[in-house]
């Protein structure tokens, strides 16, 4: 370790006993021998006070810094195995970073474009709009009077960024290794998507493409608008794009003031994001309300939803989507065992899982969602529930279902904030079932035959001679098929089995069939055994050992 790692690891250390963590890790860990090491340390000599687990939590990830706050707000979206009470204290870390001086974004930017700032706008102002952990915004005009925002990544960031995380998978490592709870969380495998998600970041040449595509798939949509980015002045640490201006969407006064339809701004917002689930697969994964504007209506124009901050995106891949629109149909019917079926069906579970426990487990924690009026379910509880339940049955949940289910959860509260009587089933079911008609139905196979078409047609000229050949190769005894597997050896040995017991059964029912025969035609033999003829008693014996034997093979 560096010098400098060493250094934060000890500020990292003396955060934790602030707290009072290292209480909470040798709670968790199983071996009374090392829980026992907690009373030799001289600061647990005396009693201490604390607040609960997740408030403790959430101050010391407040005070060790910006990428531990990241990590904090990222870990809240995994309430599939995180404690209720945890998740719901990380969920309220605010991503509040002090700017840093207007004159490095500056110089950032000029070295990023080869350029005096002068050259590239008309008007730049170093007083940063808003500032976060990763970047920082400034507004500027451009030299044709455009407004537009200047997004510029933090100097030496990714050398923090890296420090942090080797230090984070560090006690990742200890805590997968000597508590019982790391050991069933798999702390590691979380640091490495926190990582992902954060180097990615970095790149805003990656997020100018997230919003560029996020504008082309929405650009007819009459309910939301996506800024243009500038590509001329888009950079790797440097990103520029339209300024938009508009109503925050959690300032309802305004919106009411500004004759914004309310109940409209929430059912736009549910059938967005399910358009961009369903119909795009590619959906916004930050929708919280900073990120949220609204423009109001105007003579001849009307009310838009405009979105910012395009950093973290996520896609379905047909599969996933399929998921989702099954069990939302399922859900509704209240279908659990075509809901457990689907599990077992799509791999989502081990093939020998039991359908009908798994089915009682999701009715269980489901059924009692349903003892309420559709307007008060939430669909993002929902499917954390079933996320759950499918996690006890060996369900991996994968990132880009946490992330649908934590913008949902993000989408829902903001709707019924706006308008409490939202229902968002009734907004959602139109589009699951045109989803369904669409991939599954009639339409799906015309789709389906359209594109796959072109392919069959190609490879359509050379499937006789390919045909010829394998039929040429299979009669010189070229292809051979050896078949080794252990369950097909088995049941050829069963069959082989079956068929000696046939033959013994055979056999000792003709013996047994001849000894009735000699009894009814020789009433009375000199070779007689109880009245019995002796050949009776021979071939009936014989018989009778025969079949009992084939019996137990």
């Amino acid at each position: 370790m560096k010098l400098n790692e060493i250094s934060r690891l000890i500020t990292i250390q003396k955060t934790l006993i602030r707290y009072g963590l290292d209480e909470i890790a040798f709670a968790s860990n199983g071996s009374r021998s090392v829980r026992i090491l907690f009373y030799l340390f001289p600061w647990n000599w005396f009693g201490r006070k604390h607040g609960p687990r997740g408030e403790r939590l959430r101050c010391a990830l407040e005070d060790l810094g910006p990428i531990f706050i990241k990590f904090g707000q990222i870990l809240s979206t995994r309430r599939d195995f995180l404690p209720e009470d945890v998740a719901q204290e990380f969920s309220k870390l605010q991503d509040r970073v002090p700017p840093f001086p207007g004159e490095q974004a500056r110089t950032i930017i000029e070295d990023a474009f080869g350029k005096k700032i002068d050259e590239i706008f008309l008007e730049f102002d170093e007083t940063p709009l808003a500032s976060a952990s990763i970047a920082q915004v400034h507004a500027a005009k451009m030299k044709d009077g455009r407004e537009m925002i200047v997004k510029v990544v933090r100097p030496d960031v990714e050398e923090i960024i890296r420090r942090d995380l080797g230090l984070m998978y560090f006690l990742a490592e200890k805590a997968e290794r000597y508590t019982v709870d790391g050991r069933r969380l798999g702390p590691v495998n979380v640091i490495a998507e926190f990582e992902k998600t954060l180097l990615g970041e970095l790149d805003l040449m990656r997020e100018a493409a997230n919003a560029s595509q996020l504008r082309r798939n929405f650009a007819d949509s009459d309910k939301l608008y996506v800024p243009e980015v500038c590509w001329d002045l888009t950079h790797k640490n440097v990103m520029v794009m339209e300024r938009i201006s508009g109503i925050p969407v959690d300032d309802i006064e305004s919106l009411k003031a500004a004759g914004v339809d309310l109940k409209w701004l929430a059912e736009a917002g549910v059938e967005i994001f399910f358009t961009e689930v369903l119909r795009d697969s590619f959906f916004h994964a930050d929708m919280h309300p900073g990120n949220i504007f609204v423009s109001p209506p105007e003579p001849g124009k009307p009310a838009k939803i405009m979105v910012v901050d395009f950093g973290i995106m996520s896609s379905l891949s047909k599969f996933d989507q399929r998921y989702l629109a099954e069990n939302f149909m399922a859900f509704l019917d209240r279908d659990y065992r075509r809901v457990a079926e689907l599990h077992v069906e799509s791999g989502w579970v081990p093939a020998g899982t039991r359908i009908d426990e798994f089915e009682f487990a999701i009715r269980t924690v489901c059924e009692p969602l349903f003892d309420r009026s559709l307007t008060e379910i939430s669909f993002g509880t929902m499917l954390l529930r079933l996320f759950q339940t499918a996690r006890q049955f060996g369900m991996v949940i994968m990132p880009q279902l946490l992330l649908l289910q934590k913008t949902l959860v993000n989408i829902e509260g903001l709707g019924r904030q706006l308008y409490p009587e939202l229902d968002i089933w009734k907004t959602a079911r139109p589009l699951f079932e045109y989803w369904m008609h669409d991939r599954l139905g009639v339409r799906g196979l015309a789709k389906g035959l359209k594109e796959n078409l072109p392919r069959w047609l190609d490879r359509l000229p050379d499937l006789p001679n390919k045909t010829i050949d394998i039929i040429e190769k299979i009669r010189d005894g070229k292809i051979q098929v050896e078949l080794k597997a252990p369950e097909l050896e088995k049941i050829r040995t069963e069959i082989r089995q079956s068929n000696q017991r046939s033959v013994l059964a055979t056999i000792g029912s003709a013996f047994i069939i001849c000894a009735a025969v000699i009894f009814g035609l020789d009433g009375y033999s000199p070779a007689m055994v109880g009245g019995v003829p002796y050949l009776t008693w021979l071939f009936g014996g014989v018989g009778l050992l025969l079949l009992l034997f084939s019996m137990s093979e």
